[in-house]
Protein backbone atom coordinates (compact mmCIF):
# COMPACT_ATOMS: atom_id res chain seq x y z
CA UNK A 1 0.00 0.00 0.00
CA UNK A 2 1.21 3.50 -0.86
CA UNK A 3 0.61 6.15 1.80
CA UNK A 4 0.20 9.89 1.24
CA UNK A 5 2.57 10.29 4.17
CA UNK A 6 4.98 7.33 4.28
CA UNK A 7 7.00 6.37 7.31
CA UNK A 8 10.26 7.21 5.53
CA UNK A 9 11.29 8.92 2.32
CA UNK A 10 14.96 9.22 1.31
CA UNK A 11 16.22 12.75 0.82
CA UNK A 12 18.43 13.75 -2.10
CA UNK A 13 20.55 16.89 -1.96
CA UNK A 14 20.78 17.36 -5.74
CA UNK A 15 24.49 16.56 -5.99
CA UNK A 16 24.28 12.76 -5.91
CA UNK A 17 24.18 12.18 -9.66
CA UNK A 18 26.79 14.90 -10.24
CA UNK A 19 29.24 13.15 -7.93
CA UNK A 20 28.44 9.73 -9.39
CA UNK A 21 29.20 11.08 -12.87
CA UNK A 22 32.42 12.57 -11.56
CA UNK A 23 33.41 9.22 -10.03
CA UNK A 24 32.85 7.55 -13.41
CA UNK A 25 34.91 10.19 -15.22
CA UNK A 26 37.76 9.65 -12.78
CA UNK A 27 37.99 6.11 -14.17
CA UNK A 28 37.82 4.22 -10.88
CA UNK A 29 34.53 3.02 -9.46
CA UNK A 30 35.75 0.17 -7.27
CA UNK A 31 36.29 0.94 -3.60
CA UNK A 32 38.84 3.11 -1.82
CA UNK A 33 39.13 5.78 -4.47
CA UNK A 34 38.71 9.57 -4.42
CA UNK A 35 35.23 9.71 -2.85
CA UNK A 36 35.90 7.00 -0.30
CA UNK A 37 39.01 8.80 0.92
CA UNK A 38 37.14 12.11 0.89
CA UNK A 39 34.40 10.70 3.14
CA UNK A 40 36.99 9.20 5.50
CA UNK A 41 38.66 12.58 5.78
CA UNK A 42 35.35 14.32 6.48
CA UNK A 43 34.50 12.10 9.43
CA UNK A 44 37.99 12.03 10.87
CA UNK A 45 38.33 15.82 10.75
CA UNK A 46 34.81 16.71 11.91
CA UNK A 47 34.48 14.21 14.76
CA UNK A 48 38.07 13.38 15.61
CA UNK A 49 37.73 9.65 14.90
CA UNK A 50 41.20 8.07 14.66
CA UNK A 51 40.43 6.03 11.54
CA UNK A 52 37.28 5.61 9.47
CA UNK A 53 36.56 2.91 6.91
CA UNK A 54 33.41 2.99 4.78
CA UNK A 55 31.62 -0.34 4.52
CA UNK A 56 28.73 -1.68 2.47
CA UNK A 57 26.53 -1.68 5.60
CA UNK A 58 26.59 -1.25 9.35
CA UNK A 59 26.23 -5.05 9.43
CA UNK A 60 29.62 -5.31 7.71
CA UNK A 61 31.15 -2.88 10.17
CA UNK A 62 29.89 -5.02 13.06
CA UNK A 63 31.26 -8.17 11.42
CA UNK A 64 34.62 -6.45 11.09
CA UNK A 65 34.49 -5.74 14.83
CA UNK A 66 33.95 -9.41 15.59
CA UNK A 67 37.03 -10.29 13.52
CA UNK A 68 39.15 -7.51 15.00
CA UNK A 69 38.52 -8.49 18.63
CA UNK A 70 39.19 -12.11 17.63
CA UNK A 71 35.86 -13.62 18.66
CA UNK A 72 36.23 -17.37 19.11
CA UNK A 73 33.65 -20.12 19.69
CA UNK A 74 32.56 -20.00 23.32
CA UNK A 75 33.30 -16.31 23.83
CA UNK A 76 30.42 -14.30 25.32
CA UNK A 77 29.19 -10.90 24.19
CA UNK A 78 26.72 -8.75 26.14
CA UNK A 79 24.25 -6.57 24.25
CA UNK A 80 20.65 -5.33 24.47
CA UNK A 81 17.86 -7.57 23.22
CA UNK A 82 16.02 -4.54 21.83
CA UNK A 83 18.07 -4.07 18.68
CA UNK A 84 18.30 -5.12 15.05
CA UNK A 85 19.40 -8.68 14.34
CA UNK A 86 22.71 -7.55 12.78
CA UNK A 87 23.99 -6.52 16.22
CA UNK A 88 23.82 -10.14 17.36
CA UNK A 89 24.48 -11.93 14.05
CA UNK A 90 27.91 -10.38 13.63
CA UNK A 91 29.19 -12.14 16.75
CA UNK A 92 27.17 -15.34 16.53
CA UNK A 93 28.64 -15.92 13.06
CA UNK A 94 32.07 -16.10 14.72
CA UNK A 95 30.85 -18.60 17.31
CA UNK A 96 30.07 -16.27 20.21
CA UNK A 97 27.30 -16.75 22.73
CA UNK A 98 25.18 -13.63 23.08
CA UNK A 99 23.86 -12.61 26.50
CA UNK A 100 20.94 -10.22 26.22
CA UNK A 101 20.42 -7.43 28.73
CA UNK A 102 17.13 -5.64 29.29
CA UNK A 103 16.37 -2.06 28.29
CA UNK A 104 15.99 0.84 30.68
CA UNK A 105 12.53 1.72 31.95
CA UNK A 106 12.85 5.32 30.75
CA UNK A 107 14.59 4.58 27.45
CA UNK A 108 14.91 1.65 25.00
CA UNK A 109 18.71 1.59 25.31
CA UNK A 110 20.53 -1.04 27.36
CA UNK A 111 20.10 -0.93 31.14
CA UNK A 112 23.67 -0.12 32.09
CA UNK A 113 23.13 -1.34 35.66
CA UNK A 114 22.40 -4.88 34.43
CA UNK A 115 25.60 -5.36 32.46
CA UNK A 116 28.03 -6.37 35.19
CA UNK A 117 25.79 -9.17 36.46
CA UNK A 118 26.10 -10.81 33.03
CA UNK A 119 29.90 -10.71 32.96
CA UNK A 120 31.67 -14.08 33.29
CA UNK A 121 35.24 -15.25 32.71
CA UNK A 122 34.22 -15.93 29.09
CA UNK A 123 32.89 -12.44 28.38
CA UNK A 124 34.88 -10.64 25.71
CA UNK A 125 32.87 -7.56 24.77
CA UNK A 126 29.95 -5.27 25.50
CA UNK A 127 28.02 -4.02 22.48
CA UNK A 128 25.94 -0.93 23.20
CA UNK A 129 23.22 0.36 20.89
CA UNK A 130 22.54 4.09 20.91
CA UNK A 131 18.82 3.79 20.23
CA UNK A 132 17.25 6.71 18.33
CA UNK A 133 20.66 8.40 18.32
CA UNK A 134 20.48 8.90 22.10
CA UNK A 135 23.62 7.90 23.96
CA UNK A 136 23.81 5.20 26.57
CA UNK A 137 25.65 6.16 29.77
CA UNK A 138 29.15 5.57 28.46
CA UNK A 139 30.83 6.40 31.77
CA UNK A 140 29.09 3.44 33.43
CA UNK A 141 29.72 1.15 30.47
CA UNK A 142 33.39 2.01 30.07
CA UNK A 143 33.88 1.57 33.82
CA UNK A 144 32.46 -1.97 33.72
CA UNK A 145 34.54 -2.74 30.64
CA UNK A 146 37.79 -1.37 32.05
CA UNK A 147 37.44 -3.18 35.37
CA UNK A 148 36.71 -6.47 33.58
CA UNK A 149 39.13 -5.95 30.66
CA UNK A 150 36.38 -6.07 28.03
CA UNK A 151 36.09 -4.46 24.62
CA UNK A 152 33.32 -1.93 24.02
CA UNK A 153 31.73 -1.71 20.58
CA UNK A 154 29.27 1.07 19.84
CA UNK A 155 26.43 0.23 17.49
CA UNK A 156 25.80 3.83 16.50
CA UNK A 157 23.75 2.92 13.42
CA UNK A 158 21.27 5.67 14.37
CA UNK A 159 23.79 7.93 16.06
CA UNK A 160 25.38 10.13 13.42
CA UNK A 161 26.14 13.65 14.69
CA UNK A 162 25.04 12.83 18.23
CA UNK A 163 27.10 13.10 21.40
CA UNK A 164 27.68 11.75 24.87
CA UNK A 165 28.62 14.88 26.78
CA UNK A 166 31.17 16.37 24.35
CA UNK A 167 32.22 13.10 22.73
CA UNK A 168 30.74 11.94 19.40
CA UNK A 169 28.92 8.63 19.45
CA UNK A 170 30.97 5.93 17.77
CA UNK A 171 34.16 7.52 19.06
CA UNK A 172 34.08 6.44 22.71
CA UNK A 173 34.38 2.64 22.72
CA UNK A 174 37.23 0.69 21.17
CA UNK A 175 35.26 0.46 17.89
CA UNK A 176 32.17 2.19 16.54
CA UNK A 177 29.75 1.34 13.73
CA UNK A 178 27.42 3.55 11.68
CA UNK A 179 24.68 2.96 9.12
CA UNK A 180 23.95 4.99 6.00
CA UNK A 181 20.85 3.01 5.04
CA UNK A 182 18.13 5.09 3.41
CA UNK A 183 16.21 5.27 6.70
CA UNK A 184 19.10 7.10 8.41
CA UNK A 185 19.76 10.84 8.70
CA UNK A 186 22.33 10.73 5.91
CA UNK A 187 22.20 7.95 3.38
CA UNK A 188 24.02 6.26 0.54
CA UNK A 189 21.09 3.88 -0.04
CA UNK A 190 22.91 1.07 1.67
CA UNK A 191 26.21 1.68 3.42
CA UNK A 192 27.98 1.94 6.72
CA UNK A 193 31.24 2.83 8.42
CA UNK A 194 33.66 1.43 10.97
CA UNK A 195 35.39 3.85 13.33
CA UNK A 196 38.60 2.62 14.92
CA UNK A 197 39.36 4.38 18.20
CA UNK A 198 41.95 2.02 19.68
CA UNK A 199 45.49 2.11 18.28
CA UNK A 200 45.66 -1.67 18.61
CA UNK A 201 43.30 -2.09 15.66
CA UNK A 202 44.45 0.68 13.34
CA UNK A 203 46.61 -1.34 10.94
CA UNK A 204 44.68 -4.59 11.14
CA UNK A 205 41.31 -2.94 10.44
CA UNK A 206 42.49 -1.85 7.01
CA UNK A 207 43.72 -5.37 6.25
CA UNK A 208 40.42 -6.97 7.32
CA UNK A 209 38.61 -4.36 5.22
CA UNK A 210 40.66 -5.30 2.15
CA UNK A 211 39.84 -9.03 2.16
CA UNK A 212 42.67 -9.87 4.54
CA UNK A 213 45.36 -8.39 2.30
CA UNK A 214 47.80 -5.52 2.73
CA UNK A 215 46.62 -4.07 -0.57
CA UNK A 216 46.16 -0.52 0.75
CA UNK A 217 49.71 -0.47 2.13
CA UNK A 218 50.94 -1.64 -1.30
CA UNK A 219 49.22 1.21 -3.12
CA UNK A 220 50.71 3.67 -0.64
CA UNK A 221 54.15 2.27 -1.49
CA UNK A 222 54.72 0.86 1.99
CA UNK A 223 55.34 -2.72 0.73
CA UNK A 224 56.64 -3.97 -2.62
CA UNK A 225 53.78 -6.44 -3.14
CA UNK A 226 50.55 -7.30 -1.46
CA UNK A 227 49.35 -10.69 -0.30
CA UNK A 228 46.95 -12.51 1.99
CA UNK A 229 48.08 -11.76 5.54
CA UNK A 230 44.99 -12.11 7.77
CA UNK A 231 41.28 -12.86 7.90
CA UNK A 232 39.05 -10.48 6.01
CA UNK A 233 36.34 -10.03 3.43
CA UNK A 234 35.12 -7.59 0.82
CA UNK A 235 33.75 -4.97 3.17
CA UNK A 236 34.44 -1.77 1.24
CA UNK A 237 31.74 -0.16 -0.96
CA UNK A 238 32.16 1.09 -4.51
CA UNK A 239 33.03 4.67 -5.36
CA UNK A 240 29.44 5.18 -6.54
CA UNK A 241 28.15 4.54 -3.04
CA UNK A 242 30.79 6.83 -1.56
CA UNK A 243 29.90 9.55 -4.06
CA UNK A 244 26.27 9.50 -2.95
CA UNK A 245 27.36 9.71 0.69
CA UNK A 246 29.66 12.64 -0.06
CA UNK A 247 26.71 14.54 -1.54
CA UNK A 248 24.78 13.95 1.68
CA UNK A 249 27.70 15.10 3.83
CA UNK A 250 27.78 18.39 1.94
CA UNK A 251 24.34 19.12 3.42
CA UNK A 252 24.75 17.45 6.82
CA UNK A 253 24.16 20.56 8.92
CA UNK A 254 21.07 21.53 6.93
CA UNK A 255 19.69 18.00 7.17
CA UNK A 256 20.28 17.92 10.91
CA UNK A 257 18.66 21.30 11.47
CA UNK A 258 15.49 20.26 9.65
CA UNK A 259 15.26 16.90 11.38
CA UNK A 260 15.64 18.54 14.78
CA UNK A 261 12.82 20.94 13.86
CA UNK A 262 10.58 17.97 13.04
CA UNK A 263 11.47 16.29 16.33
CA UNK A 264 10.80 19.43 18.35
CA UNK A 265 7.47 20.01 16.59
CA UNK A 266 6.25 16.49 17.40
CA UNK A 267 7.39 16.88 21.01
CA UNK A 268 5.72 20.27 21.40
CA UNK A 269 2.47 19.11 19.80
CA UNK A 270 2.14 15.85 21.72
CA UNK A 271 3.50 16.60 25.20
CA UNK A 272 0.25 17.65 26.87
CA UNK A 273 -1.72 14.80 25.28
CA UNK A 274 0.97 12.27 26.19
CA UNK A 275 1.12 13.45 29.81
CA UNK A 276 -2.65 13.26 30.10
CA UNK A 277 -2.76 9.70 28.76
CA UNK A 278 0.30 8.30 30.52
CA UNK A 279 2.20 7.89 27.25
CA UNK A 280 5.98 8.22 27.14
CA UNK A 281 7.71 10.40 24.57
CA UNK A 282 11.46 10.19 23.80
CA UNK A 283 13.64 10.64 26.88
CA UNK A 284 16.99 12.40 26.76
CA UNK A 285 19.38 12.08 29.71
CA UNK A 286 21.33 15.25 30.51
CA UNK A 287 24.53 13.74 29.10
CA UNK A 288 22.96 12.97 25.69
CA UNK A 289 22.27 15.19 22.71
CA UNK A 290 19.49 14.45 20.23
CA UNK A 291 20.20 14.13 16.52
CA UNK A 292 16.67 14.03 15.11
CA UNK A 293 16.85 10.44 13.99
CA UNK A 294 13.31 9.41 14.94
CA UNK A 295 10.28 10.29 17.02
CA UNK A 296 8.64 7.49 18.96
CA UNK A 297 5.90 7.05 21.55
CA UNK A 298 5.56 4.28 24.12
CA UNK A 299 1.88 3.44 24.58
CA UNK A 300 0.46 1.68 27.62
CA UNK A 301 -0.22 -1.63 25.88
CA UNK A 302 -0.38 -3.43 22.55
CA UNK A 303 -4.05 -2.56 22.02
CA UNK A 304 -3.31 1.17 22.31
CA UNK A 305 -0.43 0.93 19.87
CA UNK A 306 -2.51 -1.02 17.37
CA UNK A 307 -5.23 1.61 17.63
CA UNK A 308 -2.78 4.43 16.91
CA UNK A 309 -1.27 2.65 13.90
CA UNK A 310 -4.70 1.71 12.51
CA UNK A 311 -6.15 5.20 13.00
CA UNK A 312 -3.24 6.79 11.19
CA UNK A 313 -3.46 4.19 8.45
CA UNK A 314 -7.13 5.08 7.89
CA UNK A 315 -5.95 8.65 7.31
CA UNK A 316 -3.26 7.58 4.83
CA UNK A 317 -0.40 8.03 7.30
CA UNK A 318 2.09 5.22 7.90
CA UNK A 319 3.41 4.64 11.42
CA UNK A 320 5.32 1.51 12.38
CA UNK A 321 6.38 -0.47 15.42
CA UNK A 322 10.07 -1.27 15.79
CA UNK A 323 12.21 -4.16 17.03
CA UNK A 324 10.91 -7.46 18.31
CA UNK A 325 13.08 -8.43 21.27
CA UNK A 326 15.77 -10.79 19.98
CA UNK A 327 15.58 -12.98 23.09
CA UNK A 328 12.05 -13.97 22.01
CA UNK A 329 12.94 -14.58 18.36
CA UNK A 330 12.40 -18.03 16.84
CA UNK A 331 16.15 -18.45 16.38
CA UNK A 332 17.20 -17.48 19.90
CA UNK A 333 14.32 -18.10 22.30
CA UNK A 334 15.60 -21.56 23.33
CA UNK A 335 19.12 -20.15 23.80
CA UNK A 336 18.16 -17.27 26.11
CA UNK A 337 18.63 -18.42 29.71
CA UNK A 338 18.81 -15.13 31.60
CA UNK A 339 15.23 -14.48 32.64
CA UNK A 340 12.38 -12.38 31.40
CA UNK A 341 13.33 -9.01 29.95
CA UNK A 342 10.32 -6.98 31.01
CA UNK A 343 11.26 -3.63 29.50
CA UNK A 344 12.31 -5.18 26.19
CA UNK A 345 8.93 -6.91 26.06
CA UNK A 346 7.24 -3.61 26.83
CA UNK A 347 8.98 -1.76 23.99
CA UNK A 348 8.30 -4.67 21.64
CA UNK A 349 4.56 -4.36 22.33
CA UNK A 350 4.11 -0.66 22.98
CA UNK A 351 6.59 1.46 20.99
CA UNK A 352 5.41 3.16 17.79
CA UNK A 353 7.51 5.28 15.41
CA UNK A 354 5.92 8.23 13.64
CA UNK A 355 6.71 9.37 10.08
CA UNK A 356 10.08 11.08 10.07
CA UNK A 357 12.13 12.28 7.11
CA UNK A 358 13.80 15.47 5.89
CA UNK A 359 11.10 16.37 3.35
CA UNK A 360 8.26 16.00 5.86
CA UNK A 361 6.55 19.39 6.05
CA UNK A 362 5.96 20.83 9.51
CA UNK A 363 2.30 21.31 8.53
CA UNK A 364 2.11 17.56 8.02
CA UNK A 365 3.70 17.04 11.44
CA UNK A 366 0.89 19.19 12.87
CA UNK A 367 -1.72 17.18 10.98
CA UNK A 368 -0.30 13.85 12.18
CA UNK A 369 -0.17 15.17 15.73
CA UNK A 370 -3.80 16.27 15.56
CA UNK A 371 -4.86 12.86 14.29
CA UNK A 372 -3.11 11.24 17.24
CA UNK A 373 -4.60 13.65 19.77
CA UNK A 374 -8.07 12.88 18.46
CA UNK A 375 -7.68 9.20 19.36
CA UNK A 376 -9.58 8.19 22.49
CA UNK A 377 -8.52 5.25 24.63
CA UNK A 378 -10.97 3.32 26.78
Amino acid sequence: MTYSIPFNKPHFTGKETKYIEDAVRRGKISGNGYYTKNCHQFFEERYGFKKCLLTTSCTDALEMCAILIDIQPGDEVIMPSYTFVSTANAFILRGAKVLFADSRKDFPGIDEDQIEALVTERTKAIVVVHYAGISCDMVKIMDVANRNKLYVIEDAAQGIDSYFENKPLGGIGHLGCFSFHETKNISSGEGGMLCVNDDTFLKRAEIVWEKGTNRSAFFRGEVDKYSWVDLGSSFLPSELVAAVLRAQLDKLDNIQDKRKQIFSRYAQNLKEWADKNGIALPYHPEYATKNGHMFYMVLEDLDQRTKVIENLKQNDVMAVFHYLGLHNSPYYEDKHKHGKLNQTNRYTDCLVRLPFYYDLDLKDVDMISNLIKAIEFN
